[in-house]
């Protein structure tokens, strides 16, 4: 796979190969340069000036200003996210997504599914690191919120407010900020910070199928307990047993504070559950993890390859 902001004489100009242009970034950043395991004859470019010749062109959704006029015949666009549709209703809208040929989003059943995993280096480092025994826990650390955005489709901010005051939460997050991290070397910074902690707020900031972010994650790998606000099948997104706290099971945001004094309090009942942490993950997450492996410009030139194909 090659990256270019020029074509020349590449493969892809001479009609044998695949150009793939990114209409747009994603806040930014950009997938180019995630993976350089394809062959030559697939190009990768974010350079518009190739819009026209491009077989598939990739856009942004959450940032995308607006869509081109003009769509070449045979021309395969693709709608890209890793947003809640919640967020960005437009993603469900019959009459902007009749625009898209392919669908490249965290909804399991999308034409290239993504996840969060990919803010690891790998599925395959994400297992490993998510059987590492736990830190030791400071009586004095029950629970911690990193809770910064102010995008609230949930209900986040008032549920964590109210949780707040029945129970001691250390707050890093712009959201009721009641502690300073010190030393912040960005994602190491935070997985070292909740690794200290019994339980770790993990509020989406939206109710989706499907949509499980970081905030899950993040607290498993570093052996702390997700108590979770968001999709309604997180299960299917659960590496063990036994091993996050849903807010769905408790009636008001006391009750919930409530059972996680009285856990943090009982040393037995706690560590049930990190008991996962010692058994081999679940055999749905491990395909889950593997359907990730791939990276995404390779599973996406797969896709677009397969429809030119069948396109004849």
């Amino acid at each position: 796979m090659r990256i270019l902001s020029r074509l020349g004489r590449t493969a892809a100009a001479r009609g044998d190969g695949t150009l793939i242009l990114f209409h747009n970034t994603m806040w930014g950043s950009s997938p180019l340069g995630r993976s350089l395991a394809g062959p030559a004859t697939r190009i990768v470019t974010s350079d518009r000036r190739h819009q026209l010749a491009a077989d598939a062109v990739v856009f942004h959704i959450p940032t995308l200003r607006r869509l081109p006029r003009h769509k070449p015949a045979g021309q395969i666009w693709v709608a890209w996210s890793l947003e809640s549709e919640v967020n960005y209703p437009q993603l469900r809208d019959p009459s902007f997504t009749r625009h898209f040929d392919l669908t490249a989003t965290y909804r399991r059943d999308s034409d290239v599914p993504l996840s969060y995993v990919s803010y690891y280096s790998d599925s395959r480092s994400l297992a490993r690191a998510l059987v590492q025994p736990p830190a030791r826990k400071s009586p004095d650390r029950t629970a911690v919120s990193l809770i910064s955005s102010r995008i609230d489709r949930s209900g986040r901010l008032e549920y964590a407010d109210e949780l707040m005051r029945f129970l001691d939460v250390h707050s890093f997050g712009r959201f009721r900020r009641n502690r300073r991290l010190i030393d912040d070397r960005g994602r190491p910074s935070k997985l070292d910070l909740i690794a200290g902690y019994k339980f770790t707020l993990a509020f989406e900031n939206a109710i989706d199928r499907d949509y499980v972010t970081e905030k899950f994650f993040d607290p498993l790998v570093a052996g702390s307990v997700p108590v979770y606000m968001g999709a309604p099948n997180v299960e299917d997104f659960a590496p063990g047993d036994c091993c996050y706290i849903s807010t769905r099971n408790f009636g008001e945001p006391r009750d919930l504070a409530t059972f996680l004094r009285d856990l943090g309090r009982d040393d037995i009942a706690y560590r049930s559950y990190m008991d996962w942490k010692r058994l081999p993950l679940r055999p749905a997450f491990e395909a889950f993890l593997e359907s990730q492996s791939l990276p995404f410009l390779d599973r996406l030139f797969d896709k677009v390859e397969a429809l030119r194909r069948a396109a004849g």
